[in-house]
This record gives C-alpha cells, sequence and structure tokens, in this order.
C-alpha cells in the first residue's frame, strides 16, 4: 500500500524492524544513543551546544505544542495565533485550555500571513507577549514564512513559538538565527520519516531556565525535562518513553542524514508535490492552492461538483489500487488531501495519479472541477 498522508508517513522497512527491537530505556548503552539523537535534532534545528537544548516528550504534535505554550507563555498572558489553517485552531484550542488568551489573527486558508498584518496586530495590542505559528499548514498545504515573521515578532520586543510538526526536516530552519523563537516543535513521524510516539521541541537554555513553574502541568513542562536531564544524564527520561519510536526514530535520523540532510528531502518532496499539483489538472481536478502559494508537504485539491462523487468511496476504491489517501478533509469546503512526504519518490506520485484517474472513471465522476 502507497500511504500518502502528511503523517504517519510511509517509512521504509529498516525503520519498521526496528520496532522490533526490545530495549530498556534506561540501559547505559541506549542513555548514550538516545542523547546522540536530541544533539542531533538540536544541530538539525539550528541550535547551538550549549545555547539550546532538544525537549523530547512522549506523544503527539498537539502534546508537545500545549507544552510548548505552557511552558513559555505565562498563565492569564495573551498569545496572538495566525489562524490560517485548522492546525492553528487546534493551537487556539490548546492555549485557551491551559488558561492563556488568544487573540486571533484571521488569515485566509489559501494563503500565507504576512509580515504586516503580524506586526499590525503586535502594535494593536501591547500586552500580547508571545506569536503561536504554524509553519506549515497541513489543513491546506500553505507555508509561512518563519524567518519574515520572526523578524517583525524580534522588532516587536515579543516571543514565537512555531508548530513545525510537518515542516521540521523539509523546509529550513535556523534557531541559532531567530533568537526571539522560544521554541520549535515537531514530531517523530512526519518529515524525518520515523514513527508515532514521541515529539521534541527545541529551544533556548536560558529561557527555558528563565519559564520554569509555568506550566501548571508536570507532564507537559519542558523546564521540567531539561532539569531532570541536568540532575541524571541528557539521556535520561522522566517517565518510560516509547523506546522503540524513539529506536527507530534514530535510523531514520540516520537514513536522513545519508539521504543528504533537510535540502535533499525538501527538494524530493516539492518535487513531489509539482508532480501532484500538475497532474491532478491534467486529470481535470482543481488543486485548492495556487503554485505560488503551495508548500512541498501535502496537496489539497477540490473535490469534483459531479454528484457521482464521494469522498469516501473514492478513498475506499483508491485503498483496492493501492494507495491510501485521508478519508476527511480540513477545509471549509470540500476536499482531498494527499500527502508528498515519507519513503515517497517520484514514480510512486504517477502511481497514485495514474490510479485516481482509474477511480474516478469507475466512479463515473465526469465533472471534476469543484462546484
Amino acid at each position: 500500500m502507497l500511504l500518502l498522508i502528511p503523517g504517519p508517513v510511509q517509512t521504509r522497512p529498516d525503520v519498521r524492524a526496528a520496532m522490533a527491537v526490545d530495549i530498556a530505556p534506561w540501559d547505559n548503552d541506549f542513555k548514550a544513543r538516545y542523547a546522540a539523537i536530541r544533539d542531533t535534532v538540536r544541530d538539525i534545528a539550528g541550535g547551538v551546544a550549549g545555547e539550546h537544548a532538544c525537549l523530547p516528550l512522549q506523544g503527539a504534535g498537539h502534546f508537545i505544542t500545549e507544552a510548548a505554550i505552557r511552558t513559555f507563555v505565562p498563565a492569564g498572558r495573551k498569545l496572538l495565533v495566525v489562524m490560517n489553517g485548522s492546525y492553528a485552531e487546534r493551537m487556539a484550542r490548546l492555549a485557551r485550555e491551559a488558561g492563556r488568551e488568544v487573540v486571533a489573527l484571521a488569515v485566509p486558508d489559501f494563503r500565507s500571513v504576512t509580515p504586516g498584518e503580524v506586526a499590525d496586530a503586535l502594535a494593536a495590542d501591547p500586552a500580547i507577549g508571545h506569536v503561536g505559528v504554524v509553519y506549515s499548514e497541513t489543513g491546506s498545504g500553505i507555508v509561512n514564512d518563519v524567518v519574515a515573521l520572526g523578524a517583525a515578532v524580534r522588532a516587536a520586543g515579543r516571543r514565537m513559538i512555531v508548530d513545525a510538526v510537518s515542516a521540521f526536516g523539509a523546509l529550513p530552519f535556523d534557531l541559532k538565527a531567530q533568537p526571539e523563537v522560544d521554541a520549535v516543535v515537531f514530531t517523530s513521524n512526519k518529515c524525518i520519516e520515523g514513527l508515532p510516539g514521541i515529539a521534541f521541541a527545541v529551544s533556548p537554555i536560558a529561557r527555558v531556565l528563565e519559564c520554569a513553574g509555568n506550566a501548571g502541568s508536570w507532564s507537559f513542562d519542558l523546564s521540567d525535562v531539561y532539569a531532570t536531564a541536568m540532575k541524571a544524564g541528557w539521556g535520561s527520561f522522566r517517565f518510560t518513553p516509547p523506546v522503540q519510536a524513539l529506536h527507530a526514530f534514530g535510523v531514520a535520523l540516520d537514513i536522513f542524514q545519508k539521504e543528504g540532510g533537510q535540502p535533499a528531502r525538501l527538494a524530493r518532496y516539492r518535487e513531489n508535490a509539482r508532480l501532484l499539483h500538475e497532474g491532478v489538472q491534467a486529470l481535470g481536478m482543481r488543486p485548492y492552492l495556487d503554485w505560488a502559494h503551495q508548500g512541498p508537504i501535502i496537496v489539497t485539491v477540490h473535490q469534483p461538483a459531479d454528484p457521482a462523487f464521494t469522498l469516501l468511496d473514492f478513498v475506499e476504491r483508491l485503498k483496492k489500487h493501492g494507495v491510501l489517501i485521508s478519508n476527511f478533509h480540513n477545509t471549509p469546503v470540500p476536499s482531498l488531501r494527499i500527502g508528498c512526504i515519507g519513503d515517497v519518490h517520484a514514480d510512486d506520485i504517477r502511481f497514485a495519479l495514474c490510479a485516481i484517474g482509474t477511480v474516478l472513471d469507475e466512479m463515473g465522476v465526469a465533472r471534476r472541477q469543484a462546484a
């Protein structure tokens, strides 16, 4: 089965095989491997040894996003959230339920936010201390320019939290060049092409120390993750980790480095996205985004207006042809979500496009444009 979703992604056999190894997380040999993984992740994020720290947390992207909000945004303080997609909406909900005040900056989900829009929102409300932004919004496929946005946040004297869950490892990020960023967060099962189970934040150590006691949660306190590492060693855990998933992530990191790291992965995903974007148009369908706004992680496509088309039927038929896509959408209008990431290559995309065309013909979908 060819898995074309924006995560968990299709993985390589040696990554999956790493899950079959029984490991004691407290074993000294594995502690060394875990410590090395943390250092590698810090380096990929553009962090500097002694200045930045990788702070892992068991669980999904929502967990690490909430942990970053709780740790760095004091309770009752304001967080400006750039609202141009469904994952921004989730960030806002996580912040509200953690007792932080959300100021929503509404932006259409078919384009990125501009630095000027963020600057204006910050100027209008001096009480806003942080900006939360989703780097790659997998609701629609847009990419927000975190470098330009960070410059606006820095000029305003505020801080920023970057949800890079579906971006990290593919889209560039340089933490040392963005001192306004308190945390860049991501998970094991996206562009590094590992398996689900663990999430990561990379943060300035000075800020982690300054924010000790903010979280109001032991489980979601990144300053406590750091304190434990300082006390028990960099290869230590606070609570029982998904150790097999972490072991598999280490294998995926090795593959990532051998492939050429972030630039090589971005090039492969961008080519996948180009083939998809052009290919669905050749089939008579319309991408949700213009190419100028299309990111490399997921291509979203308007559902055909033909009454013969239903999403669940389409997805189930496509599975029979060896391709699995998401059976839901996150856009205001009906759409399809087709992932470009994972162990997926140009020939896989061509195979998928052929299968999509076959299924549309099977369903009798003649009117393939959106309503």
